[in-house]
């Protein structure tokens, strides 16, 4: 049986100061005189943050990450939620792979790692995954991703998105016509124009973005669209929600921080897919968030060996790490500058995640009497300098090295087990 914590004097993201009682799982109401006192005034208490893009990397590619250490990263971020993308080795489009996924999750036991199925085999674009197989395996799979790779048949993304729809499920499009980005290194732009890198433009997201809200409106099925990355997408966005259509958006920590003025360092770790756009970009990327165009954020956490990143820039692999830093960076974008409340981070990083994920049976709740103790303490007044060595992963691909960020994890809890404490990553 777990122990019992009392959370004394803790923030509730609507302002609230009160006590929080942690006893058999769950929030409870009275006293526990065996309870763990933790000092929690002048802390932030959040519902378990819940990443819907999140890669592991397992099977496959244990170089650059596994499902172990990406857990460790994801609680000491304040996670207890990941969803673990398809694009491993092998492809996790079947249900012996998305339950391999789920039960080394479960193993681990600092978050819940909820496997993304493929939509294709594969990731090939042509054949459709073993979707309902994945969504009646022990994982029960909700969520089917591409990711890496976009759906860019026409006809396959509509029999995706009309298969799904059986069981509720979402296809989650990496929003990318591939025909338009061939070679593609950075941003295509004044930046790209002056640094000679083959541009990837941004009606190359946005086209398929408006292609795919067609089809789910055609179909009546859910569609979700990752890493959002250019004011012409929110805009394509607004219009598709201000039709009624069942679209939801990701953005991530580093498009909302990030621009591509940085590629001109050539250094590959600002190499990323979608790439960093223009410093309008990111401010329409913080509006929409701010206004609920954009209904999350989630991380793209893409770790990479050091052989994928430390080359050139045209070789290297595209990602970033992104768990640990991803609250401080929406507290140093979204709060610090007046576009989020607190209530508007929880529901960014872990009610709207959780929905969008079919997670919201258990994770998301409000901090309330009889819900899963699912949360995190944060420090919003602390400040920490991000070093690689000092992070998680096993990769090191962080682009926020020497940056002093605001907002430390102080404890996280999975369904009553603290998974952190004292900032330190409990085994």
């Amino acid at each position: 049986m777990n122990p019992s914590y009392l959370l004394r004097g803790a923030t509730l993201p609507d302002g609230t100061v009160t006590d929080l009682l942690i006893r058999d799982g769950l929030l409870a109401d009275g006293s526990d005189p065996q309870a763990e006192v933790i000092d929690a005034r002048g802390l932030r208490a959040l519902p378990g943050l819940v990443d819907l893009h999140t890669h592991l990397r397992q099977p496959g590619r244990e170089d650059a990450e596994t499902i172990e250490t990406g857990s460790r990263a994801a609680a000491l971020g304040g996670f207890t939620a990941v969803c673990a993308m398809a694009n491993t080795d092998p492809v996790a489009d079947a249900a012996g792979i998305v339950e391999q996924v789920w039960r080394l999750g479960r193993e681990v036991g600092l978050v819940d790692v909820q496997p993304v199925g493929a939509v294709t085999l594969g990731l090939g674009g042509e054949r459709l995954a073993e979707l309902g197989a994945m969504a009646d395996s022990a994982a029960q799979v909700r969520v089917f991703s591409d990711d890496g790779h976009c759906v860019h048949d026409a006809a396959v993304m509509r029999r995706a998105l009309e298969y799904v729809k059986a069981f509720d499920g979402v296809i989650a499009q990496h929003a990318e016509d591939p025909k338009l980005t061939v070679g593609a290194q950075m941003n295509e732009g004044e930046q790209s124009a002056r640094l000679g890198l083959t541009g990837w433009p941004a009606v190359a997201e946005e086209a398929i973005i408006a292609r795919d809200a067609l089809l789910a409106a055609h179909v009546g099925s859910r569609l979700h669209v990752c890493h959002v990355s250019t004011a012409g997408s929110v805009e394509v966005l607004r219009w598709a929600k201000s039709r009624g259509i069942r679209v939801t958006a990701e953005v991530t920590p580093h498009h909302l921080l990030l621009t591509d003025e940085l590629a001109a360092t050539y250094d590959p770790v600002y190499k990323v897919n979608p790439p960093l756009r223009t410093s309008e970009d990111v401010t329409a990327l913080r509006e929409a968030l701010a206004d609920g165009t954009i209904d999350a954020v989630a991380t793209d956490h893409a770790p990479h060996a050091r052989e994928d990143k430390e080359c050139e820039w045209a070789a290297a692999r595209p990602g970033m790490l992104g768990l640990e830093t991803a609250l401080p960076i929406v507290i140093h974008t979204m709060v610090n500058t007046g576009l989020l409340d607190w209530a508007g981070v929880a529901e960014r990083l872990s009610s709207a995640p959780a929905r969008i994920a079919n997670l919201d049976g258990r994770h998301g709740r409000p901090l309330a009497v009889g819900e899963p103790a699912n949360l995190t303490l944060v420090d919003p007044t602390a400040t920490w300098t991000v070093t690689p060595d000092g992070l998680a992963s096993i990769s090191r691909n962080t682009p926020y090295t020497g940056l002093t960020l605001p907002g430390k994890i102080v404890a996280t809890f999975l369904r009553g087990r603290a998974t952190v404490l004292d900032g330190k990553a409990q085994a």
